[in-house]
This record gives structure tokens, C-alpha cells and sequence, in this order.
């Protein structure tokens, strides 16, 4: 028969076990994509003088600590040179760019993060990397801080402490 006055102990809330949340590191910020359809002829040829018009004319402050993704939403064939010449422009005031859509660019943003990320506070500890997320977090995210954790901590699992997934235990 249990003791009625017995306290009931969080076993994990006094284990050495760590909660290592990639929401937590989530970059604020607004995302925007930048389409550039409308600055090619029938949103399909690229003329290059009516294109650096269309760049002396644009409001690039608009792009002031935004992350943005620069894309072309038709099949129209657009050279390197015309994102490295927008590129020019927006370096200024983006907090990061790249050339895609919303996911691709979510994916870059959380590459960074990982890859300057200091692992130091979780060595030699067991983690577990939680796998629920309201904010965007990509799938590819998940694998990086796997492969940054790893050498580091003595186990690694995956989801919750009250039912978590083993990946990986060092000696």
C-alpha cells in the first residue's frame, strides 16, 4: 500500500538531462520573398536595361533587417549575374538572403545558427533534442544539430523526456 503523504519526486526535472529546444534558436524576424517576374519582359526575358531599371527604381529600404528569399516564380530562364547585381543592392539591409522560397530560406537561417552555435554547455551531458516546434523549423535542422551534438554529449535522444527515442550513447 503507497503512503498517501508520499511526495511525488520529477524524476526529470532532477535528472542531469538536457532540453536542447531548435525553436529556442529561431532568428525573429519578418521572411519575405523578393519575385522578380515583374521585372522581366512577360515575366519570362531578362533585358538587361529594363531589368537595372527596374533595380535603380526599387525601394530597397523596405528590405531593412529582413530575411529574404529571392526567386522568380515562372520557368524564365534568369542568369546568375541578375541575382548578384540585386544582391549588391540588398546586402545593405537583409539579415540574410538567399535564392529560393520560404523553405529554402528558413533552411540557410538555421544552418547558420548551428553552424556558430557553441555546443560547449552540453558536454559530456545527456540531451535530447525536442521534436515538437510551433515555429518553421526544417527538417534538415534536426539532422545538422544531431551531427554538431553528437561528438559532444555523453547520450543524445529525440522528443520528450517521458517518451523519448535513443539515436546515440558515447562512452
Amino acid at each position: 500500500m503507497q503512503d498517501k503523504n508520499k511526495e511525488i519526486v520529477n524524476r526529470v526535472a532532477r535528472s542531469k538531462l538536457m532540453t536542447f529546444d531548435l525553436e529556442d534558436y529561431y532568428p525573429e524576424g519578418k521572411r519575405m520573398v523578393l519575385d522578380i517576374k515583374d521585372w522581366l519582359h512577360e515575366g519570362f526575358i531578362l533585358r538587361e536595361k529594363e531589368f537595372r531599371n527596374y533595380i535603380s527604381d526599387h525601394n530597397w529600404e523596405q528590405y531593412k533587417d529582413v530575411f529574404v528569399a529571392l526567386s522568380c516564380s515562372t520557368d524564365a530562364i534568369v542568369p546568375g549575374w541578375a541575382y548578384m547585381l540585386i544582391a549588391t543592392e540588398l546586402q545593405p539591409y537583409v539579415k540574410q538572403l538567399v535564392i529560393g522560397d520560404l523553405q529554402q530560406l528558413e533552411t540557410t537561417v538555421y544552418q547558420t545558427v548551428i553552424d556558430n552555435l557553441d555546443v560547449s554547455p552540453f558536454k559530456d551531458r545527456p540531451v535530447i533534442i525536442k521534436g515538437c516546434s510551433n515555429k518553421p523549423v526544417p527538417p534538415n535542422a534536426y539532422l545538422w544539430i544531431t551531427g554538431k551534438l553528437q561528438p559532444h554529449v555523453k547520450s543524445l535522444r529525440y522528443g520528450e523526456a517521458c517518451s523519448s527515442v535513443p539515436l546515440v550513447k558515447n562512452k
